[in-house]
């Protein structure tokens, strides 16, 4: 209990010190997360519009994915990402194995099915009330996508809290390609992991509470945002 004790004095301590490593961890995180959460939104959010105004034969099935891919499983995730991006892959030209970029593309393919499901739930209800106006006025997709985004906006900034908060605590994916190298691509995930096996429970411990504050953040901030709504 003393030794318990006093680990989390010190998390305290390198936390309130604002420890170099801690910070650089921290950064990293969010720089990652937030970067894989943007491009999560920016690529499923039309796909959203489109599965929502569009009327093609595959939709369906596109429906059917998008919600079945919430469940994907990290690791594999990390692995298909390891492949394409080794040397002999598709993308290993590229040379981001084992750097920020590998990650940010591994939890890029998680969050994207949650933008893109969460998303489509949330433009569904409002194409149904203004379809018909949009319509009668010779609004074309593009502008119905729009003018649907527009109005959806509160509900979709909920849907990028949602893809941040799964990119943020996510590790299984990013330690398979980015190999959790000090300086590099530890993130805090990965670091807590690490050091709580390494038996270095204040860092461990100080990661673990900023991550926990990050993860209510977000889960605050989302509640508001649907009682505004």
């Amino acid at each position: 209990m003393t030794d318990l004790a006093e680990a989390f004095l010190l998390a305290l301590r390198l936390i309130g010190g604002a420890d170099p490593e801690l910070t650089r961890i921290v950064g990293l995180s969010l720089r990652v997360s937030g970067s894989a959460a943007l491009f999560a939104f920016l690529l499923g959010l039309p796909l959203a519009a489109l599965l929502t105004i569009g009327r093609f034969r595959s939709r369906g099935m596109m429906l059917v994915l998008a919600n079945a891919a919430l469940g994907l499983p990290p690791v594999v995730v990390g692995l298909v990402c390891y492949l394409l991006l080794s040397r002999s892959g598709l993308l290993g030209p590229l040379g981001w194995l084992f750097r920020p970029q590998a990650m940010v593309m591994a939890q890029t393919v998680l969050a994207l099915p949650i933008v893109t499901a969460l998303a489509h739930r949330a433009l569904a209800p409002q194409w149904e009330e203004v379809r018909d106006p949009l319509r009668i006025d010779g609004a074309g997709p593009f502008r119905c996508g729009l003018e649907l985004i527009r109005m959806a906006r509160p509900a979709l900034a909920t849907v990028f809290l949602a893809a941040f908060g799964r990119a943020i605590a996510e590790v299984g994916a990013i330690l398979v390609v980015g190999g959790n190298i000090r300086g590099e691509t530890r993130t805090m995930t990965t670091a807590i992991a690490l050091e709580t096996q390494k038996g270095d429970l204040p860092l461990a411990l100080a990661l673990g509470f900023i991550l926990l504050l990050v993860c209510l953040g977000v889960s605050a901030a989302t509640l508001l945002l649907d009682r505004r709504r």
